[in-house]
């Protein structure tokens, strides 16, 4: 096993993570989703996330697996750590509830499946094109952006490494 108990528990498969929010949903908690890469965690991310728990009960991460990160095309070398080494960075994470990998271009699926009631990305794209803004719409949730910490990004984090700064 990869990662410890506390830790494991936060990884769970759709089929897991569905029992758990089921659980969640008894108590009257809101679920939050978010989704990305997460690939060289810095303070961008770890502001990010803290500010989507903020917003409900329970936060749901959906993590592109290795795969789908190769198909986003974010370069070549890209992830620059594996899939297992981002859910066990990302697991420590007081703020973040829950864990799911997915291997689709976009987390569409995931968001049918897990109905959240709170959609969160960053302030970057505009909300009607969230992707599954209409599913959480259509349960009368909400979609959020958050406004991104500047400065801060893995591509710049990769940059300043390869430039030697």
């Amino acid at each position: 096993m990869w990662l410890n108990k506390k830790l494991y528990n936060k990884l769970q498969t759709v089929e897991q993570l569905k029992s758990t929010l089921t659980i969640v949903n008894f108590r009257g908690q809101k679920i939050v989703f978010t989704n990305g890469v997460f690939d060289i965690l810095h303070t961008g991310h770890v502001d990010y996330l803290s500010k989507a728990r903020d917003l409900g009960h329970f936060l749901v991460l959906g993590l592109n697996t290795d795969a789908s990160v190769k198909r986003l095309n974010k370069g070549p070398e890209r992830p620059i750590n594996n899939e297992k080494a981002r859910a066990t960075v990302l697991g420590a994470l007081e703020c973040v509830d829950a864990i799911v990998l997915f291997d689709e271009e976009t987390p569409y699926e995931l968001i049918k499946a897990i109905q959240p009631d709170i959609l969160v990305k960053g302030s970057d794209y505009a909300i009607e094109n969230i992707v599954g803004y209409d599913v959480v719409k259509a349960k009368g949730g909400e979609v959020i952006t958050i406004d991104l910490s500047q400065g801060f990004s893995t591509t710049n984090i990769i940059k300043k490494i390869s430039e030697g700064k």
